[in-house]
């Protein structure tokens, strides 16, 4: 483990833990066993991770709030607490931590300082959406949210354009419209997919080129999580 400090002699630790995207089922038997050892659980938002945890009979634990805003500050207190032996859980909203959620920082302070880390793989909107959209797999291109302002999501799908690989964004439902008719303007006939609503009861996949998939949501109000895919140049 070049580069890494060596493991602290301790039995705490923090273990980052994907949670669903949308049905709560599609948590891992580990990830339900790790919540329930855990002294403290830092969550995105302790309202929502409460009915995850409800659902799953786990309750008597130290909440605290571990966002984007104060994750710097949290992180190395969440390493501190470890080392002196309690056993941490890190939930976000929905999938992956440090996916376009917090997680890098806490991560990052625990190979800092020794702390035992422990990653429990599930739930991820790109890679759900991904395999979802048929498109190309072999290789793909993940952006994180597109950027709002218009010159810099210009450029972002241009970008996207002139790739290979599948692109994967992740976008805003009240902003998809306008996005895939920028998209549709650039390249009419790429083939495209926008995932949403993932795992849940109205998931859709709208698979089709830019041109018709903008015209296919025209008169629509998109709600829920996207996920936008572009496919790559051929």
């Amino acid at each position: 483990m070049s580069g890494n400090a060596p493991i602290a002699a301790t039995s705490g630790r923090i273990s980052l833990i994907a949670s669903p995207i949308g049905n709560l089922g599609d948590i891992t038997y580990r990830a339900i066993e790790h919540l329930h050892l855990a002294t403290v659980i830092a969550c995105e938002d302790t309202r929502h991770s409460l009915r995850l945890l409800s659902r799953y009979e786990i309750s008597g634990k130290e909440l605290i709030s571990c966002h984007d805003h104060n994750e710097k500050f949290r992180a190395e207190q969440l390493a501190e607490r470890a080392l002196n032996g309690e056993k941490i859980a890190l939930l976000t909203d929905a999938g992956t931590p440090s996916v376009s959620d917090p997680g890098f920082r806490v991560a990052n302070a625990c190979r800092k300082l020794g702390v035992p880390l422990e990653i429990l793989p599930g739930a991820s909107a790109v890679l759900t959406g991904l395999v979802g959209s048929g498109l190309p797999s072999d290789a793909f291109h993940f952006e994180g949210f597109l950027p709002v302002k218009s010159g810099r999501k210009t450029r972002a799908l241009t970008e996207a354009l002139e790739r290979s690989a599948t692109s994967i964004f992740f976008e805003s439902p009240h902003r998809i419209s306008k996005t895939i008719k920028l998209l549709a303007d650039l390249e009419p006939d790429r083939e495209i997919c926008i995932a949403r609503e993932l795992t849940k009861k109205f998931e859709e996949y709208i698979r089709d080129t830019a041109e018709n998939v903008a015209k296919a949501i025209e008169e629509r109000v998109l709600k829920g999580e996207v996920t936008l895919l572009i496919a790559g140049k051929r």
